[in-house]
């Protein structure tokens, strides 16, 4: 609470919880629905409710739970978790110039509450991180107030998945509320031609190689827009007008 008090004073923390609030909806339902399948899956209500409080990866939730199941061994439920998670690793790539100035215990807080779309909002609001120590508590500011709806929205309604497991069925595919909001911020974002390029090149990998065992098809559809907009980054960009040039 008191990480949370000190950002709470700047306009920036309240702009990220109405950012983070166009979808806390989306991201409630797709919490509901993973607490519902954790129970479902044969986990008790325990173990359901300290995986949710511990783990906060809705995805690696998603693809852990079978396998433990199924008896799995250990070792291939981490593999999938891992493997599923590792657009974290690009998306802590990223923000590393933002947050270095702050002491370790505040840039673990900051990774562990930050998701998907915190991310890609904090991403959008703030191409380049700031050059003065206003600006970057500014952009800490953001952050925090858009991640703190994400992750009241998700626990609560993975809470409440839990305890009303028995009496909501999974069928009703609650989950696809979460990739809507997802698709929106998505959209969103396609502002550029390179970056609409890549959501294709992304989005048609992750097709082609959905059959790959522990939800390695993510991987495979980060690795290609990557590599895609690398290469193009470097294409010459065309010559002027007439084919001129100059010795």
């Amino acid at each position: 609470m008191f990480y949370l008090a000190e950002h709470r004073r700047r306009a920036e923390f309240w702009e990220g919880v109405r950012d983070q609030a166009t979808v806390a909806m989306g991201i409630a339902a797709w919490g509901l629905m993973t607490g519902v399948a954790m129970v479902k899956s044969g986990l008790s209500v325990l173990e359901a409710v300290l995986m949710t409080l511990i783990v906060y990866a809705g995805s690696a939730q998603l693809a852990a739970v079978p396998m433990i199941a199924a008896g799995a061994p250990l070792w291939v439920i981490l593999a999938a978790a891992f493997c599923v998670n590792l657009r974290f690793v690009v998306f802590s790539a990223h923000l590393r110039p933002y947050m270095m100035h702050l002491p370790r215990w505040q840039r673990m807080v900051s990774g562990y509450v930050t998701g998907d779309l915190s991310y890609v909002f904090f991403a959008r609001r703030f191409p380049r991180p700031g050059h003065t120590s206003d600006e970057l508590a500014r952009q800490q500011a953001y952050l925090m107030g858009n991640c703190a709806v994400n992750y009241i929205a998700w626990m609560l309604a993975s809470l409440v998945g839990i305890a009303l497991a028995n009496a909501i069925p999974a069928e009703w595919g609650l989950g696809f509320a979460g990739i809507l909001a997802l698709l929106g911020v998505l959209s969103s974002l396609a502002s550029s031609k390179l970056r609409m390029v890549s959501a294709g090149v992304a989005g048609a990998a992750a097709v082609v190689a959905f059959a790959l065992p522990l939800k390695l098809n993510i991987l495979v559809a980060i690795a290609s827009a990557v590599a895609i907009c690398l290469v193009l980054e470097k294409m010459p960009r065309g010559h002027p007008p007439g084919g001129a040039s100059h010795v």
